[in-house]
C-alpha cells in the first residue's frame, strides 16, 4: 500500500467502547492542507459536524488533523457541543495547530453523554504515537458494527510528477448518505486549492458515496472529509483535473462498494444500473428507490427472482417513465420484457443469485439518456439481530 506523503496516524483505546478495543484515533498533516467536506442532510446533526463545518469555514479550508472517536456518537446531549469543542482544543493543543483546523467526527450511539475527560486524557499519548505507519490501525479503529477496515489507494501520474491518494471509511448500518458516510476520510500529497477541493469531493461524492444504501436511514453523523497537503510538490492544474477526478471518483466508488458489501447481516453486494431516463438525476431516483425496498432486498437475500418488486418501485420513484417499455434483467438474465414477464429458466437463475455479487438492471426503451449505478445489499435475519439489541 503506497501512502500520500505528509500525513501520520495514530489510535488507542480511550475508554469510550463497552469493550475494550481502540476508539480514538487522529489524522494529521505534517503541514497546513486544504480540506473540503460533505455532510449529513439530517435535521438532526451531531454536535462534531456542527462543529467541523465551523472550523472549516472559520479556517478557510484549512486543516491539520482530524480527530476521530467510536463508540459514541456525541449526539442529541446536553453537553455535545461543549464536549466537541473541549476535545478540539485539547487535541489542538497536543498538536500545536489551531484549533479551527482540528476537525472533530464521531460515531456510535445517539443520545448517550460522552464524558470528554476520556479523549483528553488520551490526546497527549495518541499525539505522540503518530507514524507514517498508522494507517491500517485508524481504520480499524474507527469501526463499529463493520466487521472488517474499509481502504483503498491511488497513484496517479500528473503533470510533472505522481502524486497519491489515500481513503479509509466506515459504515455497516444507518447508511443511506446523500452526501457523505458515516465517516469517511480521504487524503492526497496533491497541491490543490480549497475552492477546487470542494467542487472535487462534491462531484466525488456524487458519483460514489451519493449512490449508496444499506437500509435507508441518514445518520446524524455522516462526514467525508478530503485533504490535500501538497507534500508531493505537485500542483493538479486544470489540465490535470480529469485524471486526478477519474482517481478520485474510482476510489470514492470502492470505498462505497465496500460499506454495501459489509452492510448489517449482507450477504450479497447488490449493484443496481438503471438506463433510459431522461436525466441523470432521474436514473439515481429510480435506482435508489429500488435499493432501499425491503421487498426487493428480501427476495435478493433469499435469491427470488421476483422482478415485480423491481419494476413497483421503479414505479413508485416520482420518475415519468412508461412501464410498458422497461424491461428488467437479474444477474444479466431479462426477467421482465416491456413490462411483462419473460421467458428465462429460473432455477438457472436462482443459482446465480446465490452468488455474493448480484446485479440489477433496469432498461427504459427510448430517446433517454439518463442513466446512473446504485450500491446496496440484501435484507437477512442478521440486520434485525444487529439493531435489534445495538444500544444494549
Amino acid at each position: 500500500m503506497t501512502l500520500p506523503f505528509g500525513y501520520r496516524y495514530a489510535s488507542s483505546y480511550a475508554g469510550i467502547r463497552k469493550v475494550e478495543k481502540e476508539d480514538l484515533a487522529l489524522i494529521v498533516s505534517d503541514g497546513s492542507a486544504t480540506c473540503a467536506g460533505v455532510f449529513t442532510q439530517n435535521r438532526v446533526q451531531a454536535a462534531p459536524v456542527r462543529l467541523c463545518r465551523a472550523n472549516l469555514k472559520e479556517s478557510g479550508g484549512i486543516a491539520r488533523a482530524i480527530l476521530i472517536n467510536a463508540g459514541n456518537a456525541n449526539c442529541a446531549t446536553r453537553t455535545g457541543d461543549r464536549v466537541a469543542l473541549t476535545t478540539s482544543r485539547a487535541a489542538a493543543k497536543a498538536l500545536k495547530v489551531p484549533v479551527s483546523q482540528v476537525l472533530p467526527t464521531s460515531t456510535g450511539v445517539i443520545g448517550v453523554e460522552l464524558n470528554p475527560k476520556l479523549i483528553t486524557n488520551a490526546l497527549p499519548g495518541l499525539a505522540s504515537s503518530l507514524s507514517a505507519d498508522g494507517f491500517e490501525k485508524v481504520s480499524r479503529a474507527i469501526m463499529t458494527t463493520d466487521t472488517r477496515p474499509k481502504t483503498s489507494t491511488a497513484e496517479v501520474a500528473i503533470g510533472k510528477g505522481v502524486v497519491r491518494i489515500a481513503g479509509m471509511t466506515k459504515g455497516s448500518g444507518m447508511i443511506m448518505p446523500m452526501m457523505a458516510t458515516t465517516l469517511g476520510f480521504v487524503m492526497t500529497d496533491a497541491a490543490i486549492s480549497a475552492p477546487q477541493l470542494r467542487s472535487m469531493l462534491r462531484e466525488a461524492a456524487e458519483e460514489s458515496y451519493n449512490r449508496l444504501s444499506v437500509d435507508g436511514d441518514t445518520s446524524t453523523n455522516d462526514s467525508l472529509l478530503l485533504m490535500a497537503n501538497g507534500a508531493s510538490g505537485v500542483t493538479v492544474g486544470p489540465r490535470d483535473r480529469g485524471l486526478f477526478m477519474d482517481a478520485l471518483v474510482h476510489l470514492c466508488q470502492e470505498l462505497a462498494r465496500e460499506i454495501a458489501r459489509d452492510g448489517e447481516g449482507a450477504r450479497k453486494l447488490v449493484t443496481i444500473q438503471v438506463n433510459g431516463t431522461r436525466s441523470g438525476d432521474e436514473a439515481a431516483r429510480i435506482a435508489r428507490t429500488i435499493a432501499n425496498s425491503p421487498l426487493v432486498k428480501t427476495a435478493i437475500g433469499g435469491s427470488d427472482p421476483n422482478w415485480g418488486r423491481i419494476l413497483c418501485a421503479a414505479g413508485n420513484a416520482g420518475v415519468i417513465f412508461d412501464p410498458n417499455v422497461t424491461d428488467v434483467y437479474m444477474q444479466g438474465v431479462r426477467v421482465c420484457r416491456n413490462g411483462l414477464a419473460a421467458n428465462y429458466n429460473e432455477p438457472a437463475l436462482i443459482e446465480k443469485l446465490n452468488e455474493s455479487e448480484v446485479s440489477v438492471r433496469v432498461v427504459i426503451h427510448g430517446d433517454g439518456t439518463g442513466e446512473a449505478r446504485f450500491w446496496t445489499c440484501d435484507f437477512t435475519e442478521g440486520y434485525i439481530q444487529i439493531n435489534g439489541s445495538y444500544r444494549t
